[in-house]
């Protein structure tokens, strides 16, 4: 039996900045949004962060990959990339940087949760409404009594509700970790809000649903693997919570992450679909088969290239590390960044706290995600959460759809920003 993992071709969940470049860490902001200019670095990064600098070299010197790159900040210092290789194994790929393009997959999930917060400070979402408020057919859900044998189920003690779809506490599965007999209704009905490569994507797209209406509303008729609000397991919450999005906010849930989020932002290497003028600075995507290394996603055919069947909230982003950053920059300021305020500083004190159900406590994720490999395969699969951490080393919550680890088949996973 071949023994298959993942890796990218770069990128690192930093969870922390070096304390020398913290020194040089300028203060946060005043909570009035005001434009500040970038301090300018001028010691090398490989000088400040000298124990990465070396990491990422020798991963690279040993071939575990063509190329990494992570993002280190803290505070509004400028942010550091340390950096080594490049993108690809083709002969003159360019150098992996800030501004090359990774698969952030299930670091999509916080883009989709912190979308639904604004959704709350709008007064147009609630945590604890149903979401058949807003997807009717998740009106009347059944629970399946014995998910890997078997389809047959008994109804729900409650109602799903937004807080659910924001923690994976809604009872839904994942064609990653669920099994047996739930999991092959979920292929069958075409539950598999992912991109893998081309040649599997031919075979996804006969299955899948060409619309969040459709897709959430398929999902609505299959059994739960347990009653809402009572356990917590990695599910597809955050692409159903797409679709809520679209039916709140009145609009295709790309154009509100686009219009709310990464316009204001100036996130402008951040892809459902890459276009094809930027495909120079897209990642090849790789998987080791045993010992080797081989292309699973070429950049120069990936199914990146191509619109997905809808966007996927759960796992179907491309971004660089620049723009990653720029996103946990803006939260860990408070909701502003470059003087342009995207959230209520209320609203991400909120999105930050502890949102699980009364009674229910993270009880982490499969090796079937690729958490409890990740170190051991490839840094660049880590999936380890930034946590906005303080001066006084308390740590805060994670954001709606956040997991300390989890799956992720290439990307550059989060930056770490430490706030000052």
């Amino acid at each position: 039996m071949k023994l298959v993992h993942w890796i990218s071709t770069g990128g690192l969940a930093a969870l922390a900045a070096a304390t020398a470049y913290a020194q040089q860490a300028q203060p946060r902001p005043a909570p009035t949004p005001q434009a500040r200019p970038t301090p300018r670095m001028t010691i090398p990064v490989k000088a400040l962060l000298p124990a990465t600098s070396a990491l990422f070299d020798g991963y690279v010197a040993q071939d575990k990959m063509p190329g990494i790159v992570g993002a280190f900040g803290v505070g509004d210092g400028p942010t550091l990339f340390p950096a080594a290789g490049r993108i690809r194994d083709d002969a003159g790929a360019p150098a992996a940087g800030p501004d090359s393009l990774w698969r952030v997959y299930s670091m999509s999930k916080p883009i989709t949760g912190m979308s639904a917060m604004m959704l709350i400070e709008d007064g147009k979402l609630n945590l604890d409404d149903p979401v058949s408020k807003y997807i009717p057919a998740f009106k009347d859900m059944k629970v399946a009594i014995s998910p890997d044998t078997s389809l047959d189920a008994r109804p729900a003690t409650r109602p799903i509700t937004i807080r659910n779809l924001l923690t994976h506490t809604a009872g839904l599965g994942y064609s990653i970790i669920t099994k047996g007999a739930l999991l092959k209704e979920y292929e069958r009905r075409g539950i598999l809000p992912a991109s893998v490569n081309a040649a599997m994507e031919e075979k996804m797209r006969l299955v899948r649903p060409t619309s969040l209406e459709e897709f959430a509303n398929r999902v609505a008729t299959l059994p739960l693997i347990a009653d809402p609000g009572t356990k917590w397991s990695y599910s597809i919450g955050l692409d159903v919570m797409g679709r809520v999005i679209e039916v709140a906010s009145g609009m295709s849930f790309e154009r509100f992450v686009q219009t709310r989020l990464f316009d204001p932002l100036k996130m402008k290497s951040s892809f459902w679909q890459v276009p094809q003028s930027e495909v120079g600075r897209l990642a090849t995507n790789y998987a080791f088969v045993g010992d080797t290394r081989t292309p699973l996603d070429p950049a120069a055919t990936s199914v990146f290239l191509q619109k997905p069947s809808f966007p996927y909230g759960g796992a179907g982003l491309v971004m660089s590390a620049r723009d990653y950053d720029r996103f946990l920059h803006m939260i860990q300021n408070g909701g502003t960044l470059d003087g342009v305020r995207v959230m209520k500083l209320e609203t991400i004190a909120l999105a930050t706290s502890n949102l699980l159900p009364s009674g229910v406590t993270y009880g982490g994720v499969s090796g079937g995600t690729g958490g409890r490999r990740a170190a051991t395969w490839a840094l660049a699969r880590a999936d380890r959460w930034c946590w906005r951490r303080r001066r006084t080393a308390r740590a805060r919550a994670p954001m709606p759809g956040a997991v300390r680890r989890g799956r992720s088949r290439g990307s550059i996973r989060s930056s770490g920003r430490a706030a000052m």
